[in-house]
């Protein structure tokens, strides 16, 4: 069906209740209950919708986008009031603004900056479960931050990527990768100190940046060095992925930047 109308959409989610972005069979998804709230605002009205990217189980995102399609031209202001009305307290709807019906959200150029927040030694209080992941040991931050750090440019990713297609492009550019204190994500049952890797980038694999935490933790952990990270990244790497993968709950698709 061809649709008149297009639109950008942006939102926020909580995703620790929900089996990710993409619709699934017998799971609770992200996008299927952004298509039932919508069901309540347009009512009698067809509609389409398609997201920006998908998410794993449990990721949330300070900044989501999706396109809509309609054939009615939208009360923007009411249009809002609507769908916040009708969306679970897990959701917010930010913004909406009319784009050109060519316009490809999901091929259109982008810069993606992922957060991903994590404490050590203390158990954490439960209620901080959603957002922030704790690893018992200590960990050593001054050497994971150098880490970090190396993961910033071009490299090769085969082992930070798990189930790729015979299409994927394993050679990937990442902008700027940092482990720091989080002074972002705050709350009176969070521990004294926290800290956030923030990962910048066109694009990303499947589990990359889960993969590069938890390779981080075990950097931290003093069970791999430096030199395991530079030699992962090499172009003649084994390109076996790692199996080792950080929990998603402590991973945030913080900000998208969809470029002219």
């Amino acid at each position: 069906m061809k649709y008149t109308f297009s639109y950008l959409v942006e939102l926020q989610f909580l995703g620790f209740r929900f089996s990710g972005w993409q619709k699934q069979t017998n799971a609770k998804t992200l996008h299927d209950m952004v298509d039932k709230s919508l069901s309540f605002v347009f009512k009698d009205v067809s509609y389409k919708t398609v997201g920006v990217g998908r998410t794993d189980a449990k990721v949330s995102a300070n900044t989501y986008y999706i396109q809509m399609f309609t054939d009615i031209l939208i009360n923007e202001a009411f249009f809002m009031k609507s769908l916040n009305f009708n969306f679970s307290a897990d959701f917010k709807a930010i913004s909406i603004h009319q784009v050109d019906r060519a316009y490809n959200i999901i091929n259109a150029p982008k810069i993606k900056e992922y957060h991903y927040y994590f404490s050590f030694g203390e158990k954490n209080h439960p209620f901080s479960a959603p957002l922030l992941v704790n690893i018992p040991e200590n960990l050593d931050i001054s050497i994971m931050k150098a880490g970090a750090k190396l993961f910033e440019g071009e490299h090769y990713f085969h082992k930070y990527c798990t189930k790729p297609s015979a299409n994927t492009i394993f050679k990937r550019t990442i902008d700027s990768c940092k482990i720091e204190k989080n002074d972002i994500l705050t709350a009176n049952f969070f521990p004294e100190v926290s800290y956030v890797l923030k990962v910048k980038g066109k694009g990303f694999l499947r589990y990359q940046i889960r993969l590069m935490m938890a390779t981080l933790f075990e950097l931290g952990k003093g069970n791999l060095d430096l030199t395991f990270i530079e030699n992962s990244l090499k172009e003649d790497n084994d390109r076996n992925f790692l199996r080792n993968i950080a929990p998603s709950s402590g991973l945030q698709l913080y900000n998208i930047e969809l470029l002219p």
